[in-house]
């Protein structure tokens, strides 16, 4: 039998048309966009389906994803297939938190709405984020504490991609240094701001205040949050670690090695892109665990045939 653990991936995956053909041929999935609908008051199935700018835009760009993934997800469980862990990056992580029962679907897109709100509103003038390929994660962080002003590591992807975040000066300040000590890139990414940095510690305390107007249930999926890098054993803990999410580093590497690590085998990738297909290539180098995705309709039947048999 197969150990699986679905994961959910972050913002940048987005595009118009994700999700129609499910949209389209399961009920289940029409019942997840109205939910996101009734909840957000926004006519999610245009922003998902029909060509516009706001899918690209944080506040917007955070409810399609999430209604995208949660809607893939309810198809999954509906064919009887179930996780043992779950995960998500970023935004991808309130996916993990509906599959572990802890938050409820309207919940979780009431919060995710607020979220991609605070997150938009937060972004201060003045930063920026950046890629750096080929460098040792280890020596990143400790280049980014040691360059004066804000810059932090937002996000550990997978060997040789860690992103940085910070004040722009700081970011190219430390892109310099990390470029003199080694690293093959770095590169500069078109953000609307430094997410997962201290100086959106404000967003984080006022996404709290959302976070105290919903229900945590008990947790009834093991999950790990991108926070620690494990799983979360506490439902007390879930509000401040969400708070939290907003402004440290996502440590999603460090949470795929714990899965593997602990035996699980077989991932699902649920939502749009390959992106942590991208990544597990990098962490997964002695190809032990198998990677599937659950993104078009075609999809589904190759991840029933290898899990179900």
């Amino acid at each position: 039998m197969s150990r699986i653990a679905f994961v959910f991936p972050g913002q940048g995956a987005q595009y118009v048309g994700m999700g129609k053909d499910f949209y389209d041929n399961f009920d289940v999935c029409k019942e997840v966009f109205e939910t996101a609908g009734n909840v957000t008051g926004l006519d999610i199935k245009k922003i998902c389906f029909e060509e516009n700018e706001q899918i690209n835009i944080t506040e917007y760009t955070q409810i399609a994803m999430l209604t995208v993934e949660v809607a893939l997800m309810k198809v999954l469980e509906e064919k009887g297939i179930k996780p043992e862990v779950t995960a998500g990056l970023s935004l991808g992580e309130y996916g993990a938190l509906v599959t572990a029962g802890v938050l409820s679907t309207e919940d979780a897109f009431k919060v995710i709405r607020q979220r991609g709100i605070l997150m938009q509103e937060a972004v201060p003038t003045g930063g920026a984020m950046a890629a750096v390929l080929g460098m040792d994660n280890e020596v990143i962080a400790k280049i980014c504490e040691e360059t004066e002003g804000i810059v932090s590591v937002a996000n550990y992807n997978c060997p040789g991609q860690i992103v940085i975040t910070g004040e722009e000066t700081a970011v190219d300040t430390a892109c310099e240094t990390l470029k003199e000590n080694g690293a093959k890139r770095c590169v500069k990414l078109n953000v609307s701001g430094p997410f997962h940095s201290a100086m959106l510690k404000e967003a984080g305390e006022k996404l709290l205040q959302v976070l105290n107007e919903v229900t945590i249930s008990d947790i009834k999926v093991p999950y790990l949050t991108n926070v620690t890098a494990d799983y979360v054993a506490d439902k007390e803990a879930v509000k401040d670690l969400l708070k939290q999410q907003v402004y440290s580093s996502v440590k999603w590497q460090q949470s795929v090695e714990k899965m593997i690590a602990d035996g699980i085998d077989t991932f699902i990738e649920i939502g749009p892109g390959k992106t942590l297909a991208g990544f597990m290539r990098k962490i997964d180098k002695e190809k032990k665990v198998t990677m599937l995705n659950l993104e078009k309709q075609e999809d589904l039947e190759k991840i029933m045939e290898t899990v179900l048999g």
